[in-house]
């Protein structure tokens, strides 16, 4: 259509000059230069009046054209399938066993016999501090308690054979029992010299070095255990039927770029009033011990599973007056041309750009996906091959 209309213009452009008493070759051989200019103007305004007369030609083309008044657009058909909700949420990484050891008295940590990296079994000797000579007290008191307990198995045969008087009995027992708590208490005492590992771990940290006066404010030893590693965050309360214990987690690590899979092993019973939120604990496997403590973790829980449901992108549906929200489909299908038709629709849960479709339209269903927003209801619109 084009071609033709410039063709045309060409035409007419000719037509118009051959209608002069003076052609633009006569006008140049004259080399007048003021000829010569108003020549070009003269015709510089004919050819512009003769592009305004061709537009107005084509829009009246347009206009008496059926097709070229249809909106274009495009369509997908609907499809039941299955629907995994997932609820967001993000924590970080902890574990029941990362404690610092303190010691218990003060005084010189002698020997350290640990360093950091070291895997360590549960009551393992980690440090020792300098007694003060308890140590020496303990064996001098030793000494008089085992002969306090010799002294009292010999008056108690004795005394098993009617030998001798109870009073001697009971002056031995009572020797031998106070030798014995004495014994014991300046052991129990003498133990807050030594700085045990309380569970297996690995020593992280050993933060104080040799020959250093420590007091019971002093941090020694960092010890982690990185078997038992858990994340606690919050849950909304509107979720409390849903996110229950034993639900799957899927546990992405951002930092690390890798996703595993966990479970939630404790929800709390307790609503927070500040934030309406409940506490969940979800168990994190470590095998490999990458996961570390204070790690930012993002979680996906499955709250809602659809298996016969329908989607659609959100960005194709429109609100009415109402308040409802609506989409297109199409009828009465010609070829490629058909008619636009408004249905009000429910939705549900949405996943990403997607929102679930809950009622207004079926299974195998038509639906305008570009060009929704333009079309009106009833209108005919002509499909785009696809």
């Amino acid at each position: 259509m084009k071609h033709i209309l410039y063709i045309l213009l060409f035409s007419l452009v000719i037509t118009s000059c051959g209608d002069k008493k003076e052609t633009a070759a006569d006008v140049i051989a004259t080399n007048d230069e003021a000829k010569i200019k108003a020549k070009r103007e003269a015709l510089v305004n004919q050819q512009h009046a003769l592009l305004q007369e061709i537009k107005l030609l084509e829009d009246k083309i347009h206009e008496l054209d059926p097709e070229k008044n249809l909106p274009l657009v495009t369509t997908f058909i609907s499809k039941t399938e299955l629907f995994d909700h997932y609820l967001e949420l993000q924590g970080n990484v902890d574990t029941k066993q990362n404690i610092v050891i303190y010691p218990e008295t003060q005084g010189i940590l002698t020997k350290v016999y640990v360093k950091e990296g070291d895997k360590v079994a549960k009551g393992q000797l980690l440090a020792t501090i300098d007694d003060g000579g308890l140590s020496q007290q303990l064996a001098q008191l030793q000494i008089q308690s085992d002969l306090a307990k010799t002294t009292f198995e010999r008056q108690k045969r004795l005394w098993d054979q009617k030998i001798g008087s109870e009073i001697q009995y009971l002056q031995a027992k009572t020797s031998y029992e106070s030798q014995l708590q004495t014994v014991n208490q300046l052991k129990s005492q003498l133990a807050k010299n030594s700085l045990r590992a309380q569970f297996s771990g690995i020593v992280d940290d050993v933060m104080i070095e040799q020959g250093s006066v420590v007091a019971p404010q002093s941090p020694v030893i960092r010890m982690v255990n990185l078997d038992d590693m858990y994340i606690e965050t919050d849950v909304p309360e509107s979720y409390i039927t849903d996110v229950v214990v034993g639900k799957n987690v899927q546990i992405e690590f951002p930092v690390l770029g890798k996703t595993i899979q966990g479970k939630i092993r404790q929800a709390g019973n307790f609503i927070n009033p500040a934030n309406r939120t409940f506490r969940i604990e979800v168990a994190v496997p470590n095998a490999d011990k990458m996961i570390k403590p204070n790690l930012t973790a993002k979680l996906k829980i499955n709250d809602y599973t659809n298996s016969k449901a329908i989607l659609i992108p959100q960005n194709i549906i429109s609100e009415n007056a109402n308040g409802e929200q609506y989409i297109y489909v199409v009828k009465n299908k010609d070829g490629n041309n058909a008619k636009a038709n408004r249905v009000i629709i429910e939705t549900g849960k949405t996943q990403g750009d997607f929102i679930e479709v809950i009622s207004g339209i079926d299974d195998n269903s038509e639906i305008i996906k570009e060009g929704a927003r333009s079309v009106k209801d009833g209108q005919t619109v002509k499909i785009a091959n696809q």
